[in-house]
């Protein structure tokens, strides 16, 4: 955990600010909490005493992210760079749709993991994010959407942005549980979706947690000796040990789980891979999410053509298993899955 002063009020629970403010006036500490979800700086706090202001401001940040660029696609989709209090640069995606508004947010700098086919991880890990920072990203894009805490803005969160979730288990939870809190932006556990390469103990441990989210397990082979190329974990957490992890979750959460698997070119995609796959997923209740791969220019890996895609689609189908093609968004502004980074390609003075 970083020091008190790199953390922001959006690190707080109101229980924690409760007890940070206790010989303050009880109505101050929903003032305070109210301002914190707004996504307001202390200068915009023109309610609150100046001993308050001053009190907080040693010992905590305002907001946790401030968005720094904003790049605008074709369809609509939003990509922000949002500045972190360490100088640090993360991103973010704003999907509309008819259903509702989807942020794609990040939950570290960077990460670990190493997949062969995600930009995320070319530098490696430099930090993991707080619940706060992770927070801040959906307080800042709702106000910048126009969004308040009753009628939100944002109403769906994916975590799929840079970084492995559950490689930072503690703050992510946290997170869930800010979010999902009556009195701050309020947004269901089941409108949140939480993608995973497969950390099986993180998994289970989600799973006994009672935070339901949708859990999504990014599987993308039907081998251990393809995922092991294209994917480093699949060296410690095997196909098999990751999908009953998986049924696990699902037997303790009841909710569905979704299997993200992302089309290569020569690598996973052919209808004998298809097949394996449907052998895997023979009786599990799940829903598999195709992706045509997203270009990252410093992979050589490749997506594969309409032809193929539908070819794959109509064997799972035939096989008994339900599967759609994700529809890619955000393209055009390096904002796609597996496009996000921690540095921006050309954004000059960015980590």
């Amino acid at each position: 955990m970083p020091d008190e002063k790199k953390l922001s009020l959006q690190d707080l629970s109101e229980k924690e600010l409760m007890t940070l403010l206790s010989g303050y006036p009880t109505f101050r500490v929903g003032q305070v909490y109210l301002a914190a979800m707004q996504n307001k700086e202390y200068g915009q706090m023109t309610n609150l005493p100046k001993d308050i202001i001053a009190f907080l401001s040693e010992r905590y940040n305002d907001v946790a992210v401030k968005i720094h660029k904003v790049f605008e696609g074709k369809d609509g989709t939003e990509k922000y760079l949002f500045l972190l209090g360490d100088g640090n640069i993360i991103e973010g995606v704003f999907m509309p749709h008819n259903y509702g508004n989807t942020l794609c947010v990040s939950t570290q700098v960077g990460c670990r993991m190493g997949c062969a086919f995600c930009a995320s991880t070319l530098n490696g890990l430099v930090r993991n994010l707080t619940a706060g920072e992770i927070l801040g990203q959906v307080l800042a894009v709702n106000v910048r959407q126009g969004g308040t805490l009753k009628n939100r803005a944002v109403t769906n969160v994916v975590l799929m942005g840079s970084g492995e979730p559950l490689d930072n288990y503690d703050e992510v939870t946290k997170f869930l549980q800010l979010i999902s809190y009556e009195k701050g932006i309020n947004i269901s556990l089941r409108n949140i979706s939480l993608s995973t390469c497969g950390l099986v103990d993180k998994i289970r441990l989600l799973a006994d947690s009672g935070l339901t989210v949708t859990l999504t397990i990014s599987l993308h082979a039907p081998t251990d000796e393809i995922r092991e190329i294209i994917m480093p974990v699949d060296k410690k957490y095997k196909i098999a040990e990751v999908l009953d992890a998986a049924r696990y979750y699902f037997a303790k959460t009841g909710r569905r789980v979704l299997i993200e698997y992302s089309l290569i070119e020569g690598v996973n995609s052919s209808i004998g891979d298809a097949k394996k796959l449907a052998r895997l997923l023979h009786g599990f209740s799940c829903h598999v999410n195709l992706i045509n791969l997203n270009r990252v220019e410093e992979r050589k890996l490749k997506g594969v053509d309409k032809a193929t895609v539908d070819a794959f689609m109509r064997t799972l189908t035939e096989c008994g298993i339900s599967n759609t093609l994700r529809r890619s968004m955000g393209n055009d502004i390096g904002g796609a899955c597996g496009q996000l980074r921690r540095k921006h390609i050309g954004e000059e003075g960015t980590n």
